[in-house]
């Protein structure tokens, strides 16, 4: 019964649908996600062509896939078997390689070390036959389920050649984040309560890995032969956890630069903050901020890729742009092409560490004591970043954001407030507050 579901599953054993205002009650049977999905957002596109609707059309198809747990049609895992049952370090050497071929990544390139304890993935050749063909199988799986996101984004594309739209429609395909390598099987909480339900209510048996009624994922082994030559996987403000592929096809109606026609590979900096600002850009409109209908709103963050795209610009962001990324307690700022990054233990050194992402992007070298004016800059700016976006940060080092606030806000950040006066009271040492490092921002920035 659903008393008996775990709290780690509550929010991912039953799929909850809608459409316009409405609970879909009930899937078609045999019904799988992304094959719904696509054949949602064809329907969406010929009721708007039938009706003979001129207006421009705004379309979102996001999938599910390739999340866990790890589930596809039989017809599209069975075109990988065999094809993982070397390993994981075996596919990452194969696709470093590849990317090299196709000028992805310097020859001299140095990936970053694969990262995983003990208990989450032993390595390859100390599994028993048995666990290496369970193993390998969920890659199948994984494959499979990518695979058919690939055949219904052609679905959509294909209609929208039919109706002579897609030359006039600009199109692009993007990762939200990197590849999703967390062993659950080693966590406290799944160990207790969700294997022991996964093992009474799905058959993870090995003929059956990737039906329905199964329940998978691949572990972060096989997550680094897809982020490498990048340093870790999703939920890290490493490379591998915020460099993902984005692909984009223009209307032949903008005249591209070079850098961006067909087959073309860049390496400019971008973020999904881009996006909106050059569709709006495309279709000639401009963000209302700072005020909308009679209310304030804050301007968009990201920086429009259009006239890079057209030629009429040489980059997307300048030089010296600066990024910051926060989640779960990890962080990072980008500034050009230096990047600070803290990641908590076990992964990390739960201490900021510094990387020229230019000449180092594995992030293998730490070059915080060697470079400490410069690491010194970017910590300030870590800190703006902060102020500017509200960040709450889960660690002393991240930030003493308590003092940066409004009295009315503290009492609302309940979490981070919480947890500082407990580990106040249990480590007074670790959590002694230090002067915040805002002082002199600007100029050291100019200075630098």
């Amino acid at each position: 019964g659903t008393d008996e579901t775990p709290t780690f599953l509550e929010a991912s054993y039953i799929a909850l649908h809608t459409e316009d205002d409405q609970y879909v009650k009930k899937l078609p049977d045999g019904w799988y996600s992304s094959d719904g999905y696509g054949d949602k957002m064809r329907d969406y596109l010929k009721d708007w062509h039938e009706r003979g609707d001129d207006r421009p059309f705004f379309a979102y198809l996001p999938f599910t896939a390739p999340h866990w747990p790890l589930q596809a049609p039989r017809e599209y895992i069975d075109h990988y078997r065999g094809v993982y049952d070397e390993g994981p370090d075996v596919l990452r050497q194969r696709r470093l390689e590849r990317l090299k071929a196709l000028g992805m990544i310097p020859d001299s390139v140095e990936p970053h070390p694969v990262v995983a304890e003990e208990d989450e993935a032993k390595p390859w050749s100390e599994l028993s036959p048995e666990e290496q063909k369970m193993s390998s199988t969920a890659m199948e799986v994984f494959a499979g389920m990518v695979e058919c996101i690939d055949a219904n984004v052609g679905k959509v594309v294909d209609y929208l050649a039919s109706i002579d739209e897609l030359d006039n429609t600009f199109v692009c395909f993007m990762s939200d984040n990197g590849a999703e390598g967390a062993a659950y099987e080693a966590y406290p909480l799944v160990k207790s309560g969700v294997l022991p339900h996964l093992q009474k209510y799905y058959d993870n048996s090995l003929e059956n890995l990737g039906n329905y009624n199964s329940f998978i994922w691949y572990g972060p082994r096989w997550a680094q032969a897809a982020t490498a030559p990048s340093r870790l996987y999703k939920a890290y403000t490493t490379e591998g956890g915020v460099r993902v592929p984005f692909l984009a096809r223009f209307p032949t109606s903008v005249q591209t630069s070079p850098q961006v026609q067909a087959g073309a590979i860049t390496d400019q900096f971008a973020t999904v903050m881009d996006l909106a600002p050059t569709i709006l850009d495309m279709a000639g409109l401009k963000h209302p901020a700072p005020t909308y209908q009679g209310r304030e709103i804050v301007p968009m963050r990201g920086k429009s890729i259009y006239p890079w795209a057209n030629g009429s610009a040489a980059r997307i962001h300048p030089e010296d742009f600066i990024q910051g990324w926060e989640t779960c307690g990890r962080a990072a700022l980008r500034y050009g092409d230096w990047k600070i990054v803290y990641i908590p233990k076990p992964k990390g050194p739960e201490r900021w560490q510094l990387y020229n992402l230019r000449n180092d992007p594995g992030e293998v070298h730490d070059l915080a004591e060697n470079e400490p004016e410069r690491m010194e800059v970017l910590l300030k700016l870590w800190d703006q970043y902060v102020l500017e976006t509200g960040v709450i940060p889960l660690s002393p080092d991240l930030g003493e954001f308590l003092e940066a606030m409004d009295e009315q806000m503290k009492e609302n950040v309940w979490m981070e407030f919480d947890y500082w006066k407990k580990g106040a009271r249990e480590e007074p040492d670790k959590f002694t507050r230090k002067p915040l490092r805002f002082g002199g921002l600007q100029k050291t920035v100019k200075q630098f």
